[in-house]
């Protein structure tokens, strides 16, 4: 399968649908993949967002990285530009690489535009893994899991269930958050998120129909 764009191929057998994967392997080193955009919420310079290398990443040797040291006043993002989806079973890797005032990150999905969409992110520094929905700019908390402890320099995953109202998340296949919020209903774009200084690696990007195809 070609590494830097999404395939939505047929299986020979039963004709389902595979799951539409974004490795970053066929990417330039130093540069945005091809079709990903970089965006910013809030205020500020950075979101710096390129294909680096770790051979330790889930799925090849490249990996897509939010590199800038931004103020606390800024969120990173990073969109697949032609993706479109409501319903959907989202996983992620990442890597918390560094950071002194915010960590980590997490996925985006249902998203409008930089203002509008939904984050579940983990924060190695605090300690926490929240759901968050954005709405004309406003950062609203949905729910939050505290005292949750990574290994420092591992790989995690982060997995979103969202189906109609409803929404599941997971962290390294732990469910956490099963709530319901109907904000966003319409179709948007899945992209990876950090604030601030968070440095962090993206890899393996698997986007599931909810039924499991």
């Amino acid at each position: 399968m070609s590494a830097m764009f999404v395939t939505m191929a047929l299986l020979l057998a039963g004709g389902a649908k595979l799951p539409a994967v974004y490795d970053f392997e066929d990417g330039a080193v130093g540069k945005l993949p091809p079709g990903w955009i970089a965006a910013k919420g809030g205020k500020g310079d950075g979101s710096v967002w390129q294909i680096a290398e770790d051979k330790t990443a889930p799925k090849g040797p490249k990996v897509l990285a939010q590199t800038a040291a931004g103020p606390s006043s800024l969120f990173n993002l990073c969109v697949a530009d032609k993706s479109s989806y409501t319903d959907l079973d989202l996983t992620v890797s990442f890597k918390a690489i560094a950071g002194k005032k915010d960590q980590g990150g997490g996925p985006m999905w249902r998203y409008q535009d930089a203002d509008n969409y939904y984050i579940v992110r983990m924060n190695p520094l605090e300690n926490n893994f929240r759901l968050y929905k954005l709405v004309a700019g406003k950062r609203l908390q949905l729910a939050t899991a505290e005292d949750v402890i990574l290994a420092d320099g591992k790989w995690h995953t982060i997995r979103v269930v969202h189906k109609g109202e409803r929404i599941q998340c997971f962290l390294n296949a732990k469910m956490h958050f099963d709530m319901k919020d109907d904000t966003l209903k319409t179709a948007g774009k899945i992209g990876v998120w950090t604030k601030a200084d968070a440095q962090t690696y993206f890899d393996n990007i698997v986007i599931r129909m909810v039924d499991g195809r």
